[in-house]
């Protein structure tokens, strides 16, 4: 049986910032532990013991981590602001591998953009996200048939589809993180819109 401080998400899991889990435990593959949820960047300022939600976080977090390896092999999240991946570097910095597959959707960036780029020595594959979810948006991008996926358990489909990402080629326009910091939009109100 595997368990999560045997893997990379370990660290993480210490620090209480593994949130709102859809899935936290071992997948269908030997020695695998998967994760979907949100993954805390900044706490607010706490008084006393209360506990107060995070400032912000990686949202929609897919994610598998393999048994003894220390570092995460492929992860894909949502950032409502595409500057908050500076902060997804200092909370994952040692835990990612320039050999890794990290695929990050933030809001406010063109609706039309596709980004590569290497920060902090950490490959990035960027898109836009605004109405939709990491789950939905990723399937989509892979071209996956949600009926090849139908009958899998939550586990099952975290595996398939993370298996197929780290296959998938990214053939998106080079940038740099500077470069596309420079042209991210103002930050959208995500409560504008919507019914009381």
């Amino acid at each position: 049986m595997t368990t999560i401080n045997e893997t990379a998400l370990g660290p993480l899991e210490k620090e209480g910032r593994l949130l709102n889990a859809i899935l936290k435990g071992e997948t269908t593959k030997p020695n695998r532990f998967g994760f979907r949820g949100d993954i805390a960047l900044k706490w607010q300022e706490q008084l006393a013991d209360e506990k107060r939600p995070p400032d912000f976080s990686l949202e929609g977090i897919l994610t598998i981590a393999q048994q003894g390896e220390p570092t995460i092999p492929v992860l894909v999240g949502y950032i409502h602001s595409f500057a908050y991946l500076e902060n997804v570097v200092d909370v994952l910095g040692n835990l990612l591998s320039p050999d890794g597959v990290y695929l990050i959707y933030a809001n406010n960036i063109d609706i039309l953009a596709k980004y590569q780029m290497t920060y902090r020595s950490i490959p990035f594959a960027v898109l836009p996200c605004d109405e939709s979810t990491v789950w939905k948006e990723t399937i989509d991008l892979l071209g996956i048939d949600k009926n090849d996926i139908r009958k899998l358990d939550t586990a099952g489909k975290l595996d398939y589809v993370l298996d197929e990402l780290a296959e998938y080629k990214f053939d998106f326009t080079p940038t740099t993180f500077e470069d596309v910091l420079a042209k991210a939009g103002p930050i959208k109100n995500r409560n504008e819109n919507r019914p009381v």
